[in-house]
């Protein structure tokens, strides 16, 4: 398959459209980053309120074991703590669960803030690479072969050319190639060729698909 037109203005057009998009992704992967980075920053509070929910767990959770060795009214000593300690596991889960909040948030906004315009520009540049490639595979085989078929492009250059294209060629080159003129032949081939990039081969390894008129 080919990739890059032969034409260099034509191969440096697609080589900085690639280049273009490989830095839009570049782009926006970074923006991303930095945004999950700092959405990141909303999770201290949370981490704050984990750790101090896991100190009163572990501080009361002592004082209760202490407590229960006291005889006789150990049991009703340590109830208070036990209380305490499950208030500050319930703190501990509530910081734990704010972090994760925080976490999940960043983490889709980052693969929205990628894939959004990422998805953008690649649907307009992924069908017009691969349309080319597709097109340019076609024709350099048609080129390469041979007994190159310039007919062939001629044709497709009559039906599909820009009228503005068509009217700057000599006057009488549609007439000609339909007597089979080799030089208007080229000359319209040409035209499909240069559309993509491409350069035909030399005239005198070309074939053009038609008998010329005999002179």
């Amino acid at each position: 398959m080919r990739l890059y037109p032969e034409r260099p203005d034509k191969r440096l057009t697609h080589v900085l459209a690639d280049l273009g998009m490989l830095a839009w992704v570049v782009l926006w992967v970074v923006v991303a980053r930095v945004v999950h980075g700092a959405v990141l920053v909303l999770a201290e509070p949370g981490e704050a309120v984990e750790s101090l929910g896991a100190s009163v767990a572990d501080s009361m959770g002592s004082a209760a074991d202490v407590a229960d060795d006291v005889p006789v009214v150990g049991d009703e000593l340590a109830v208070p703590f036990d209380a305490l300690g499950s208030a500050g596991d319930s703190v501990n889960g509530a910081g734990q669960s704010a972090q994760d909040a925080v976490g999940t948030l960043a983490f889709w906004l980052a693969v929205v803030l990628v894939v959004l315009p990422v998805g953008w520009l690649l649907l307009r540049w992924l069908p017009w690479r691969l349309g080319w490639a597709r097109e340019a595979t076609a024709v350099s085989r048609v080129l390469d072969s041979r007994a190159p078929d310039l007919d062939l492009l001629a044709a497709r250059a009559v039906a599909t050319a820009p009228l503005p294209r068509l009217a700057a060629l000599p006057p009488g080159t549609a007439a000609a190639w339909r007597t089979g003129d080799p030089a208007a032949t080229r000359a319209l081939a040409a035209l499909e060729a240069d559309r993509l990039g491409l350069r035909l081969p030399a005239a005198a390894a070309a074939g053009s698909g038609a008998t010329a008129p005999p002179g």
